[in-house]
């Protein structure tokens, strides 16, 4: 193989390597969301999205809302330690600074989908809509991961 061939091999490989990570991927507005995911779980029971927002805008932003077909109440949520203890509670909105970069994640902000209405298989994905104060609304997927897991797989 020549020189340029392998080149453009190597080129080729690269670009096909990365393609399934942009496809999963989305922009709203000024709001740039990575790898959206979420782990397995039961119909009638309830599941968690994680995901990365990059506010690429020179204005504060704000996600204010999430909303999916497959649960009866999503709500945005954290996580705060009390003593030994940590609480799960609602929030109004999470805000993403400008420039900034927030992670939803285990045992922080987190989009809950309470009451599923079908079980959340691995390897699957879930439609999730998102609305933010600025950027407006997009529908992104979770892509589902194991029942345990700590980040999405791959794309940490």
């Amino acid at each position: 193989m020549t020189t340029t061939r392998r080149t453009l091999a190597i080129a080729a490989a690269a670009i096909l390597a990365a393609l399934p990570a942009a496809a999963h991927d989305y922009t709203a507005g000024d709001i740039a969301i990575a790898h959206p995911w979420t782990r397995a779980a039961g119909a009638n029971g309830n599941g968690a999205g994680f995901l990365r927002l990059t506010n690429n805008g020179s204005q504060p932003d704000r996600l204010i809302s999430a909303s999916s077909p497959i649960a009866r109440t999503v709500e945005l949520h954290t996580m705060t330690r009390d003593g030994d203890v940590m609480r799960m509670r609602p929030v109004e909105g999470i805000p993403i600074a400008s420039g900034a970069t927030v992670e939803l994640r285990p045992g922080g902000f987190h989009i809950m989908m309470i009451g599923l209405t079908a079980p959340l298989q691995q390897g699957g994905r879930v439609p999730l809509t998102l609305r933010f104060e600025h950027a407006g609304t997009v529908q992104v997927e979770l892509a589902v991961e194991a029942a345990g897991a700590r980040a999405a797989g791959g794309h940490h």
